[in-house]
């Protein structure tokens, strides 16, 4: 092989490029460069092989002949690649170019299936980095067509056979379907009937068999599987040569069907042969290698395993070791890293408590990668699901040992992470285009084009040959979009060295939020809750202290809070209070002893808000009350703090509440509160003007008449003081127009249905005349010189349980399109109250900002919305309200 690569090159060297031949000697320069990698594992090859082969497809021309063969080759080595490195973007290169391949290569040719084949493979490679679904379909079509098109007794019919049967191992390991990985041994077993002894191919056909064996032995328990797995994998790692690239690999999944098989038996000699093999597996693998970190989160795993059973502390000591290292890596799946990351800081606690704090550190910082601008906002928020509790583990660690800075630090970073990301993406380049203009200008561009990227559609079908032309196109905009992340993340580090710029745009300290409060003036505290299994705290930020002030919730714990969570939402759904509705008799806050709403605000208020409120001196009830803003995190976020009281039936017998000390909002984090009370009045909200829409008779929804009582009494108001205002109603209101007016209009106003999806939260939405105006759609809106949302609509501030300290709700998506406050409704309100309400509030807006809506203030809306809860607290059924910023 070397003597080959050195023949090219002389060769290309002494050929004018030009030649017609010029390419062709190129494209086998690479295809030589990356045999020699997959043999030695030298990263300098496969980069000389992808060097190598871009010049030749850049140099073949559209219509020759050999142009699906080059781009296929490419493909390949960007495939290799990422398996080594781990960068999106090199499977996304690969999918792109393989596709392209395909397409040119006509029904019939020879090297269709070996292109079908390798298409899949690198489907099902970027299946394990992303965990797509479609990805893991679309590689088993490509080889399934593949294996079909292969003719019998033909050279590589055994490797598309495994390569089949490992694209339906994986596919088992995520759905759980026994056929899947019955396929996957029947398809495994005749790629090694069709193998002569001594090919190079063996080995890993083996390891691949074993593998299926041992995970169908974990669903079957059927003995005989572990045996043949152990069986395989051991003869796979004896035929290997010495040094192979794949060694590692093989020795790996060795180790883990002794470790199955002794789970099963207890035989000390399996863990032992475990420990053994994945050892030497790592020894084998090179630094900064992708699949480094899962190779030590197994051993971290097998040393854990045996100290479970032999409570040696050197184990435990290897345990924390191993998983330090996985999370410590540059390179690697950061899933995997974070997984390892968690063990750290979880057996450290348990175990050495002075390397927890440095643990979590590393775990918040990989939340971010873990939910990366390269995926669509669903996906992010699927890959934080599984993690939800990652923030409020590492604060509680910190509150333990006394680090309460670290604790808001790591509370404002790992929380509200998509928000943040969407806020960034939206940062003014104003002081960066005095230092670089054209920085600026490219900072700003691809904001702009990675917004647009993380919120389109997911792809959902599979691929096949029919439909490539439109596959070609989905892959083209993922390939766009995980190009545009990592230009991002270059144009960030460039940023960065600029003087004065180092934290751009950096996870902010607690100093920086404790001077931008000072800076600001903030007329009352800020609350931020951290509810956790080991212990409950809040933390007060009030504007000019320069720490933040704990207050330890020592009689409240989480068990309660989701007891609490758990009485609240039955309570809401078994009266049906999630919707709403014109014909209800039923009162929210009915008037008897022992009501469960009660119980729940009376233990809000003995176990949470008192607490505070004694802490920060707010003894007795006031006339002059200040501002609090509250920002819960988990099974908190959906209880209503602000209403927290003793009440009963009897207005005497009823006891203070949070009503009679402070006025009340909300905000998904810090530093959203404080963006929104930094952005100033611009010029143009002197011509304010009001949007309202009105639903009263929503097709396929129940009727809403009194919206439309509501909506003409605010325009009518408006019309009076002079106010522009435009008010669509029924057939009007579609989706399409409301987003179009909702950027001419500083406020809006929406009286109609809504709705909290629980299945997927981003298509939660308003219901208008000709379907639901998704929050992902709202997300996507830039609304210049929006002042306030007035949602006169059901579960608008409900959120996802899912995903509680996401703010995946109505509210946030309206302060995510630019709006600065936001009312809004926990549960529902009663048709006949909403006319109310709305007259109400405007008519005190009106009066208290010299009658212009636009010029209304944050203290004023919040002070507004506070007298309307008191005022009717026992007098209706209506739904609390709340301002979330």
């Amino acid at each position: 092989m070397n003597r080959a690569i050195s023949i090219t090159e002389v060769a290309i060297a002494y050929t004018p490029e030009n030649d017609v031949n010029f390419p062709f000697l190129l494209s086998n320069l690479g295809d030589s460069f990356s045999t020699r990698f997959e043999h030695a594992g030298d990263l300098a090859d496969i980069e000389s092989a992808i060097s190598s082969q871009q010049r030749a497809v850049q140099l073949t021309p559209e219509g020759h002949a050999d142009l699906p063969s080059r781009l296929n080759n490419l493909g390949n080595s960007f495939s290799i690649r990422f398996e080594r490195t781990g960068d999106l973007a090199d499977i996304e290169s690969a999918i792109s170019g393989q596709q392209r391949a395909v397409q040119l290569t006509p029904e019939g040719y020879a090297d269709l299936p070996s292109r079908l084949s390798n298409l899949g493979n690198s489907f099902s490679i970027r299946f394990e980095r992303t965990g797509d679904l479609a990805d893991i379909e679309s590689a088993i079509s490509s080889q399934q067509r593949a294996v079909q098109l292969t003719p019998e007794g033909h050279a590589y019919l055994p490797f598309r056979c495994n390569n089949l049967g490992n694209s339906f191992l994986t596919r088992f390991k995520c759905t759980g379907d026994l056929a899947d990985i019955e396929s996957a041994i029947s398809s495994q077993q005749r790629a090694i009937q069709l193998t002569p002894e001594g090919r190079a191919n063996l080995p890993n056909q083996l390891s691949n068999l074993g593998t299926s064996f041992s995970i169908r032995f974990k669903h079957t328990g059927d003995l005989a599987d572990i045996e043949s797995a152990i069986s395989s994998q051991q003869r796979a790692v004896q035929l290997a040569p010495e040094r192979h690239a794949e060694l590692p690999f093989w020795l790996n999944n060795l180790g883990v069907s002794f470790k199955t098989r002794f789970k099963h038996t207890g035989d000390l000699a399996d863990i032992e042969s475990a420990i053994l093999s994945q050892q030497r597996a790592v020894q084998l693998t090179p630094e900064e290698h992708v699949y480094l970190p899962p190779l030590l989160n197994n051993l971290g795993s097998f040393f854990e395993t045996r100290f479970e059973h032999t409570k040696n502390p050197e184990d435990i000591s290897h345990v924390i070791s191993m998983y330090r290292l996985s999370a410590m890596q540059i390179l690697g799946h950061p899933s995997r890293r974070l997984t390892a990351a968690r063990k750290w800081a979880m057996l450290s606690r348990q175990f050495d408590q002075s390397a927890s704090l440095n643990a979590f550190r590393v775990a918040i910082g990989l939340l971010s990668q873990v939910a990366g601008l390269e995926q669509t906002i669903h996906k992010r928020h699927m890959n934080l699901i599984d993690i939800s509790d990652l923030t409020t583990s590492a604060a509680a660690a910190a509150f333990s040992n006394g680090e309460i800075g670290t604790a808001l630090a790591w509370l404002e970073q790992g929380r509200c992470l998509v928000w943040t990301q969407i806020n960034q993406l939206r940062t003014p380049a104003d002081n960066l285009h005095v230092h670089d203009s054209s920085l600026a200008d490219d900072f700003l561009n691809v904001a702009k084009a990675l917004e647009a990227s993380g919120s389109r559609e997911e792809q959902s079908s599979p691929f096949s040959v029919e439909n490539i032309t439109q596959m070609i196109a989905l892959q083209d905009e993922s390939h766009t979009h995980v190009q545009l992340a990592k230009k991002w993340n270059e144009l960030l580090s460039k940023i960065r060295c600029i003087p004065g710029f180092h934290d751009f745009l950096q996870p902010p300290e607690t100093s920086n939020l404790l001077e931008r409060l000072k800076c600001l003036a903030l007329d009352g505290p800020v609350i931020i809750f951290n509810i956790h299994e080991e212990r409950c705290d809040a933390l007060a930020l009030i504007s000019g202290a320069d720490t933040p002030l704990h207050i330890p919730l020592e009689s409240f714990s989480h068990k309660q809070a989701v007891q609490l969570h758990d009485h609240f939402g039955k309570y809401l759904n078994n009266h049906h209070v999630r919707m709403r509705e014109v014909d209800r008799s039923m009162k929210l806050w009915l008037p008897e002893t022992g009501n469960v709403i009660y119980e729940v605000l009376r233990d809000l208020w003995l176990h949470v808000a008192k607490p505070i409120l004694d802490a920060l001196g707010y003894s007795h009830p006031s006339i002059n009350r200040s501002r609090i803003w509250w920002c819960p995190t988990g099974p908190l976020t959906f209880l209503p703090i602000h209403a927290a009281g003793i009440y009963s039936k009897d207005k005497i017998s009823s006891g203070p509440c949070v009503s009679d000390f402070v006025i009340s909002s909300y905000t998904p984090s810090v530093s959203a509160l404080l963006d929104k009370i930094k952005e100033a009045p611009t010029k143009d909200e002197t011509s304010s003007s009001l949007l309202l829409i009105s639903q009263p008779n929503t097709p396929g929804q129940s009727r809403i008449p009194a919206t439309r009582q509501e909506t003409h009494a605010i325009q009518d108001m408006m019309t009076v003081k002079g106010i522009k205002s435009l008010l669509l109603e029924d057939g009007a209101a579609t989706a399409i127009r409301v987003k179009e007016e909702m950027t001419s209009h500083s406020w809006v106003h929406f009286a109609c249905h809504a709705i909290q999806d629980a299945h997927e939260p981003l298509k939660s939405g308003v219901r208008l005349h000709d379907g639901r105006l998704e929050l992902l759609e709202m997300m996507r809106q830039r609304i210049q010189n929006a002042d306030h949302a007035f949602l006169s609509a059901c579960q608008t501030s409900t959120g996802d349980e899912k995903l509680s300290d996401e703010a995946v709700h109505l509210a946030a998506g309206m302060l995510a399109a630019g709006y600065r406050g936001v009312v809004a409704t926990m549960w529902s309100i009663k048709d006949q109250y909403g006319p109310e309400v709305a007259r109400e509030f405007y008519t005190q807006i009106l009066e208290n900002t010299s009658g212009e809506v636009g010029k209304s203030s944050l203290m004023a809306m919040a002070l507004l919305v506070h007298l309307i809860i008191v005022y009717r607290r026992f007098e209706r059924g209506l739904g609390i309200r709340r301002l979330p910023s």
